[in-house]
């Protein structure tokens, strides 16, 4: 099973019990998890709630029940033992999930929308750690996505904050997560996305050795350099015609060019 469960097959079935003037109200949910169309991929799970609180559940993968309460627990002592309960859940299984995942897999697999992946330096939220990056994935179908952070090919699990899905309005989502941390020199920081529209996990490397703000500031102390040059050049341009009585030439900025331009006399 992939650590990221894409999709699930969800069935309800309703029932009700009234005990005096108090009124219980419960429902069974059948749920088929799977990331591809092949069978052993598949879980599936039944569970009971009792006025929207999880009772138990019998889980496919290990065959058992799991119960949350005493009087689920009395109910299932016996209900969940047996040959005859496993052959019923191994029949659902085969009726509900078996047969309709490959159909639902190939429709999710035509939907799928693979996400755009934006990384960038931001200012931090706090003050515990001097930089920020952000992890945007937009505009991907279907909404289940894993955004994640690795450190030396570990997860990062501290620091990190991360949105829910949000909805675009026209079918497709975003994400953004957020990670604190303090920049050390040579050390790469990816970005990993998993989603069902990618065949593997996709990597996005962050190099700290120039951060959003440290690299603007380079281009305009750059700017200015070459701006001072411009002027110092202008002067003794300047300077130089004046002496010999020359005339001094214009200076234009054209399509990202500096040019001199003057007149002379054949």
């Amino acid at each position: 099973m992939s650590v990221l469960n894409l999709s699930s097959i969800h069935l309800l079935l309703l029932f009700s019990s009234l005990s005096g003037v108090d009124g219980y109200f419960g429902h069974f949910e059948m749920r088929c998890w799977f990331s591809s169309e092949d069978p052993r991929d598949i879980e599936y799970l039944l569970q009971v709630y009792g006025n929207k609180k999880l009772l138990g559940q019998y889980n496919s993968t290990t065959e058992k029940c799991t119960v949350y309460t005493q009087w689920m627990k009395n109910f299932t002592e016996t209900a969940c033992k047996g040959p005859a309960f496993l052959a019923d859940r191994r029949e659902e299984m085969k009726k509900y999930c078996s047969s309709n995942v490959p159909v639902v897999y190939g429709y999710l697999l035509d939907k799928a929308v693979e996400p755009y992946i934006s990384l960038r330096s931001v200012e931090p939220f706090s003050t515990r750690h001097p930089a920020m990056l952000v992890c945007s994935a937009y505009d991907f179908y279907s909404k289940p996505i894993r955004v994640m952070w690795l450190k030396n090919g570990q997860e990062v699990t501290s620091n990190v904050t991360s949105t829910e899905e949000l909805v675009n309005g026209d079918w497709t989502y975003q994400i953004h997560s957020h990670l604190e941390y303090t920049p050390t020199p040579g050390e790469r920081i990816p970005c990993m996305v998993e989603h069902f529209s990618l065949t593997e996990p996709k990597l996005y490397d962050w190099d700290p050795s120039l951060l959003g703000p440290e690299r603007n500031k380079m281009v305009i102390g750059a700017c200015g350099l070459l701006l001072g040059v411009v002027f110092i050049a202008a002067g003794l341009i300047y300077y130089r015609k004046k002496s010999t009585g020359e005339e001094t030439p214009a200076i234009l900025c054209q399509n990202n060019q500096i040019l001199f331009k003057s007149k002379f006399e054949m």
